[in-house]
């Protein structure tokens, strides 16, 4: 019913099936009164929208009509249509005239899509109790309507909406009840009071402690969320779907949206944007005319700027660089931006899904980037990395530093204590922003080369890699820093070596070097022994395959100098590395297909490596640790566990004899 086509952080562009066509995900569900229609939507570019079945099952002669046309018909839409069961109604006015049971029977009735149990919304900030015995009620009837459709087999997809307040322990108990259920879908509910004030750091806490909690074979929908500045930072945030009357509302009251924010018409006097509307009409056109032309006119430029939000959005995700939308649009407004530094409380679990290496590069736009997953991964590698003795800190440069680094390297400082410098026996990494410590053998690996940011340094992260080399110096016995970084930092430092410190090339050092940083430490030695030949391109001088004598072990990509395996590089890994190690496990269903070079699909998985992330080079075994095959990861390692459907490795070769 989803599936994942691209991912970033916790973005994905996904495809949301249902019975009247499938919706590319993230997606914008337009508001549509089932009396009040204004425009055609699906002409400015929705692909699906959402109705109110409580107000249709109010109104007899909607109520017949939909009954005897069926809902499509009524509201003029052919595609997917969502609906709410009243819980907007309930929330405003205390009460419905209608039980959950009734709702639902309803919205299949009258042909739904995608249906919604009578959950009761608890706005922000309420007491405790308040929450607790709302969310009881909203359990109660999520577990009802999953019983109801399985009970009578109904086809309609179904929502459970996550609530909970703004207590993160309810939302996460909400959000873990709800996972052991059967639904379809998962909405955060009662969040559009926290957008209305501008809470958008409790948003971020909100959203996350609902989220971490859900499955993630499932799309989420950030109820109520339709103006267009919060669709990226909520898109990161892992949020599929969304829905909003601001298109319409905002028009009624001469308001055009942006992604920087609202615009009142009376203030105008040059249109916001190049869309249809606004390339035709003036401020003064649009005031001059009649309230209702104007307003329709107004929803068709609200619309157009919602929908063209959603495809940059999905371009980000593609290129990934959705991070670095993300951090331009929380700019936009000082509660956006509280947003933005609030997200480095949830940077572990972001990792967890964000790919290693990207089309687009990184790119450093304030302190805010250094909490970035690619930092974070970095840091972690670098201190499970064996230390050598001695560490050399160079200066950046122009990158990739190795290729630019030659003959004496300068003047050197000593931090702590001296002792007799040790070049054979000495780690050399260069101190740049934002990664802190570079070590120069893998210093062409995606993002350490792939990354751009100002020259004039923030007095931020100067602190940040300052703090950074101060605890990571502590591993060594002994410390050279190059002049240059100790002016840069202040770092005070007087005494100086008089020794001559040059670095040395070493091809099959930097191979290994890369082995270990990707696959795990030690696995260098295993795949580059034996007569290593390397060959590398004529045209630019980069390492392209590496053979022991004539036997391919692995080729370098170019994007990004990641290693990709042959069969004999799959066999040295699989030989040198503890089960399950850089491995996806199938069951024996799968285990022929494996063989043969077929690709492997979520549900044949039954156990993964957890430091698989999307892009990764891995081994395909059997429950008994055979290899069957080797291939390419096409989600991160805790999505191949929740997803049942769909291809999880994209298999390179089989070992079939």
């Amino acid at each position: 019913m989803f599936e994942i086509k691209a991912k970033d952080m916790r973005g994905r562009v996904g495809v949301l099936k249902t019975k009247h066509g499938n919706v590319k995900t993230p997606a914008l569900m337009p508001v549509i009164h089932p009396r009040k229609q204004a425009i055609d939507v699906k002409k400015y570019g929705a692909d699906m929208v959402i109705t109110n079945a409580y107000l249709i099952y109010k109104d007899e002669d909607l109520k017949q009509k939909a009954i005897d046309e069926g809902l499509h018909e009524l509201i003029n839409f052919d595609g997917p249509v969502m609906t709410d069961s009243g819980s907007f109604q309930l929330s405003v006015y205390g009460d419905v005239e209608i039980t959950n049971n009734e709702v639902l029977e309803f919205q299949e009735l009258i042909g739904t899509d995608i249906g919604t149990s009578l959950d009761i919304p608890t706005a922000p900030f309420v007491e405790r109790e308040k929450a607790e015995s709302d969310l009881e009620i909203t359990l109660e009837r999520a577990k009802e309507a999953v019983e109801f459709k399985k009970e009578n087999n109904i086809e309609m997809l179904l929502n459970s909406v996550v609530q909970g307040s703004t207590f993160m322990d309810l939302r996460q108990e909400c959000a873990k009840e709800l996972s052991q259920l059967d639904a379809d879908l998962y909405p955060i509910g009662a969040v559009v009071p926290l957008m209305e004030s501008y809470h958008y750091k409790e948003l971020v806490d909100v959203v996350m402690n609902s989220i971490m909690y859900l499955p993630d074979n499932t799309a989420r929908h950030l109820m109520g969320a339709g103006h267009p500045m919060v669709f990226a930072l909520a898109v990161a945030l892992g949020c599929d779907l969304f829905d909003s009357a601001a298109y319409i509302l905002y028009a009624e009251d001469d308001r055009l949206l942006s992604t920087r924010g609202t615009f009142k018409l009376e203030n105008l006097q040059e249109m916001p944007c190049s869309c249809e509307v606004c390339s035709k009409y003036t401020p003064d056109d649009l005031r001059a005319m009649p309230k209702r032309e104007r307003r329709d006119l107004i929803a068709q430029h609200n619309l157009h700027v919602s929908f063209a939000e959603l495809r940059l959005i999905r371009q980000a995700i593609y290129e990934g660089s959705l991070m670095e939308l993300v951090e331009e649009r929380c700019r936009a407004h000082p509660a956006l931006l509280d947003a933005l530094r609030q997200l480095k409380n949830y940077n572990e679990d972001f990792e967890k899904y964000d790919p290693r290496s990207k089309k687009s590069a990184f790119f450093y736009t304030g302190a805010e980037s250094l909490y970035r997953s690619e930092v974070l991964r970095h840091h972690q590698k670098l201190l499970e990395m064996p230390k050598k003795r001695d560490l050399i800190v160079l200066p950046p440069g122009r990158k990739p530093y190795s290729k630019f680094i030659s003959g004496k390297l300068g003047d050197f400082y000593i931090y702590g204590d001296k002792k007799e410098l040790d070049l054979d026996n000495a780690d050399f990494m260069v101190l740049d922003i934002p990664f802190g410590l570079i070590p120069l053998d893998i210093d062409e690996l995606y993002p350490l080369s792939q990354n751009a940011a100002p020259k004039i340094r923030d007095g931020d992260s100067k602190q940040f890699i300052k703090n950074f080399f101060k605890d990571f110096c502590d591993n060594y016995g002994q410390v050279m820093v190059h002049s240059r970084i100790n002016n840069d930092l202040d770092l005070g430092l007087s005494e100086k070596t008089d020794e001559e410190i040059r670095y040395a090339k070493d091809d099959v050092r930097k191979l290994k070097a890369i082995a270990d940083y990707q696959f795990g430490w030690g696995c260098g030695e295993a795949l580059f022994k034996g007569n290593i030949n390397v060959e590398k391109s004529k045209k630019t001088g980069k390492i392209r395959h590496i053979y022991d004598g004539k036997t391919l072990i692995v080729n370098m990509r170019a994007s990004d100098s990641y290693l990709i395996l042959s069969k004999e590089g799959a066999r040295r890994l699989h030989a040198s590395t503890a089960y399950p190690k850089n491995r996806v496990v199938v069951n024996k269903d799968s285990e022929p297909f494996a063989l043969d070079g077929k690709s492997v699909f979520s549900k044949f998985v039954v156990e993964c490596d957890e430091n698989i992330r999307l892009n990764d080079e891995v081994l395909i075994v059997n429950e008994e640790d055979k290899l069957l095959a080797y291939g390419k990861s096409l989600l991160s390692a805790i999505e191949i566990n929740n997803f049942q459907t769909g291809q999880a490795i994209k298999t390179r070769k089989g070992f079939k004899k």
